[in-house]
């Protein structure tokens, strides 16, 4: 007998048991919530993904999965275009259509259609209001409009749906503190800090990375921090050597150099340069962007100012090329603004400012 899911998908191997299990956890995961992969091995590229979606778009783990590495590998316009060729065989009342409408937001916005991802965000949570990726488009709306006002409402007052069982939360979290930081309040983002994204010492990367992105935007305004770096650096230390994703590093940098461990920013950089030497994706993240913003952020703590400007200069234009999106990458802005100023470039400092400013509103 041949089973099928609940959007007429043939399982070959499968009991009803163990597709229902099946569909719990893809339910999870399209809402970021509790544990659905449990050690599961990612393993198809994201062009096989994206051929797959364009002879099966119903077939939601495979958009979902494509749009995660889109993400990891900073492919903004297959963010959005991946889920708009699937876009048009859904409809309301299939399971599964919010997280569809979240991740097409997600695309649009880091394209830079801000109203219609705002809207489709939005339509996402009404539909499934744990839906941590609706949510979070929405959130990033905000950001890049510099509605700081408007993001803390956003994700202050529900942050009992968005939150609760999510393995998404320290994220979303930390895009709160981003709106609390851009109003200039600093207090709000450190209580979010020792709370919610650095005090639960998660040892997840990508909440080390939001961890690590934070503290650094309050080192670079010359907020003290006090101990919060060595907590951080002790839970990055053991990856110092890993040598998989230049995006990573750059935010193991940053905690090595707060904490003042150098044999471990040396561990890292010398890491990194085998790493360059090897194929894969990882060797051209490192090229084009990886390598000189670690250095640069090494420059930086060591006073180096010229020399963090001078690697980061050339960064902007290409550095969605290791991944992460537009908000996260502002980082390397920032870095560089201060890294000018420091250096006594006031002329270029107040024209990356005021360029930053009309873009980001």
């Amino acid at each position: 007998m041949t089973i099928h899911d609940s959007l007429g998908h043939a399982y070959s191997g499968a009991t009803p048991q163990s597709l229902e299990h099946y569909e719990l956890a893809c339910a999870d995961f399209r809402c970021y919530i509790n544990d659905p992969l449990a050690g599961a091995q990612q393993a198809l590229t994201g062009l096989v993904l994206e051929d797959l979606s364009i002879r099966h778009p119903l077939d939601l783990l495979a958009l979902q999965a494509g749009h995660q590495v889109d993400f990891f590998t900073g492919h903004s316009r297959m963010l959005r275009d991946r889920i708009a060729r699937a876009e048009g065989a859904w409809h309301l009342g299939m399971p599964g259509y919010h997280a569809v409408q979240s991740m097409y937001a997600f695309g649009l916005e880091e394209t830079g259609d801000y109203a219609r991802a705002e809207a489709l965000g939005r339509r996402a949570v009404t539909l499934e209001p744990r839906d941590g990726w609706g949510w979070h488009a929405v959130a990033h709306v905000m950001e890049m409009q510099n509605r700081r006002r408007d993001g803390v409402a956003w994700l202050g007052t529900r942050s009992d749906t968005w939150a609760d069982g999510s393995f998404f939360a320290i994220h979303n979290w930390w895009h709160l503190a981003l709106f609390h930081l851009g109003l200039d309040e600093a207090d709000e983002v450190l209580k979010l800090v020792d709370a919610r994204i650095l005090g639960t010492d998660s040892a997840v990367i990508l909440d080390m990375i939001d961890a690590s992105a934070m503290l650094w935007r309050l080192h670079l305004r010359g907020i003290d921090v006090g101990s919060r770096w060595q907590a951080l650096a002790d839970r990055w230390s053991v990856l110092a050597e890993a040598g998989n994703y230049a995006f990573n590093d750059l935010h193991a940098m940053m905690a090595f150099v707060g904490a003042d461990r150098q044999a471990d920013a040396a561990r890292l950089l010398a890491t990194q340069a085998r790493a360059l030497q090897l194929d894969g994706d990882n060797a051209q993240f490192l090229c084009d962007v990886g390598r000189a913003a670690t250095q640069a952020v090494h420059a930086f703590a060591g006073g180096r100012y010229a020399e963090a400007a001078q690697l980061l200069r050339p960064l902007r234009s290409k550095a969605y090329r290791f991944g992460g999106s537009h908000a996260q990458r502002d980082v390397i802005d920032l870095t560089l603004i201060e890294a000018a100023e420091r250096d006594g470039q006031k002329l270029f400092a107040d024209a990356l400012k005021r360029e930053r400013a009309a873009r980001w509103g």
